[in-house]
């Protein structure tokens, strides 16, 4: 299990938070052992860090007291949404209180017209689109997991739709947030553009709660389309799948989501979701559009896919069927923990241009056999994202250390690919290491910012940067 670093504590003035806070917040706040391991722990290889205390507040306010007491005794708060993060981005290094955003789960106001929503951070994904759903839009960014909308945020979350709708970061138009000093601003208005000075909102989007507190979101809509077909196809290698992805988004196909399993993958989703796919490497796709339209894609597609061998190809417009499929590959981390049962599945998340990303893909399952390492691969390949699951015995000191040289190697072989070591979980604690390799200097100067806006380091402070 890879050990967090440990940041020196503040005994004195965490002591002084808790009791101003207790007696301020009662039983908001909890300091039991359990709920306190729960909010360090994440579907993560990273020791878990426990804060000090958990507070579970309802406004922006509230969040602004917090951290106001917080600043004032120089303790770390550490913001908390639904703990789906992956690589220890709710850890307490330094100890600290977590403010739980759970209790901040109201749907502000949606503008229909202006197709955006104004929500409070916990609201959870699949809690709004079931909100918007009789009002025929919904929000598109889905990571797979029912996270938290200010967690996604946080993380700059991104996931199966992303090659059509993008990332949070293309999706979120203002901020509320609580700084370092418990002050509450606002980054923009809800217009669609806007050169108004510095842009605080995408500051904070991906900034994983080190610059602020999001305490409001107003997010980007979509009309729920007119047809949405969805498509399985299977190929002789990963290689040859992958070539298919990468002229299907040359030739401008509007793909909504297009997702890769290898055939270890396929057969945990077989086995847990049972399904009855061919057992080799496969492509899930979705088209959105009218019903001609959602045709002429599937079609289209089919004819590249052919050029590659493709096989298979079965497509169907039934809600039933697309739900099961999809939720087939969402349940993917916990089908794939089947395959080897009593193990720990330890994702990795690179992101590559397309034009590498068969080369990468391949690479990168040449390198698992190669040290004996059983690693499910699946990947959101329309923008060159991809994971593998490396299914470790926890218990053998080796199979660790097999891991943590993969994960590195992985990380390096994307980033001189001209890619990322993180296409979507983020940096947290546990790619800390591969950012300036991947960004240089640039780091250099994230930091200034981090100390201008934070200046005593109070907020989720161990994360992102060596600091």
């Amino acid at each position: 299990m890879v050990q967090a670093t440990t940041l020196p504590r503040n005994e004195a003035g965490i002591a002084a938070a808790i009791d101003t806070l207790k007696a301020r917040f009662g039983d908001q706040l909890q300091t039991g052992q359990a709920i306190r391991e729960q909010h360090g722990h994440t579907t993560t290889w990273i020791t878990n860090q426990a804060p000090d205390a958990v507070v579970f507040p309802t406004s922006a306010a509230e969040v602004s007291e917090i951290v106001k007491t917080c600043a004032e005794h120089g303790v770390p708060v550490i913001p908390f949404g639904t703990g789906t993060s992956l690589e220890g981005h709710v850890n307490a290094p330094a100890g600290g209180i977590c403010i739980d955003m759970m209790k901040m789960d109201k749907i502000r106001a949606v503008h229909p017209e202006d197709l955006d929503v104004v929500v409070q951070p916990g609201v959870t994904r699949e809690q709004l689109n079931t909100y918007l759903r009789d009002q025929g839009l919904f929000f598109p960014i889905d990571p797979g997991a029912n996270a938290s909308l200010g967690g996604m945020a946080a993380t700059r979350a991104s996931g199966t739709n992303a090659v059509r709708y993008g990332t949070m970061k293309d999706n979120v138009l203002a901020l509320e947030a609580v700084m370092a000093d418990g002050g509450v601003i606002r980054t923009a208005q809800r217009a669609r553009k806007s050169s108004a000075g510095y842009d605080m909102t995408r500051l904070l989007v991906g900034s994983e709660g080190t610059l602020g507190l999001i305490t409001e979101l107003t997010l980007r809509l979509q009309g729920i389309p007119e047809a949405i077909r969805s498509a399985r196809c299977a190929f002789n290698s990963v290689d040859d799948a992958c070539r298919a992805v990468m002229m299907t988004i040359q030739y401008g196909i509007p793909v909504a989501r297009i997702e890769l399993l290898d055939a270890l993958s396929v057969r945990a989703a077989n086995a847990y979701s049972g399904l009855n796919l061919p057992e080799v490497p496969l492509l899930l796709l979705e088209f959105h559009g009218s019903d001609a339209g959602v045709v002429e894609q599937t079609d289209m597609f089919a004819s590249i896919a052919e050029e590659f061998g493709g096989f298979d190809i079965a497509a169907t417009s039934t809600a039933e069927e697309r739900s099961k499929l999809w939720q087939a590959r969402h349940d993917m981390y916990w089908a794939c923990l089947q395959l080897r049962p009593g193990a720990k599945g330890i994702s990795t998340d690179v992101c590559v241009p397309i034009s590498r990303l068969a080369e990468c893909v391949s690479a990168a399952r040449a390198k698992a056999e190669d040290m004996g390492l059983l690693a499910p691969m699946v990947g959101h390949v329309g923008d060159g994202n991809f994971h593998a699951l490396l299914l470790i015995d926890m218990d053998s000191a080796e199979e660790r250390a097999k891991a943590d040289t993969y994960v590195g190697w992985l990380n390096e072989l994307a980033i001189s690919m001209e890619g990322t070591c993180t296409g979507e979980h983020g940096i947290g604690q546990g790619k800390r290491p591969y950012l300036t390799q991947e960004l240089g200097d640039t780091t250099r100067y994230m930091a200034a910012i981090k100390a201008a806006l934070d200046p005593e380091n109070i907020l989720n402070p161990g994360k992102i940067l060596e600091m």
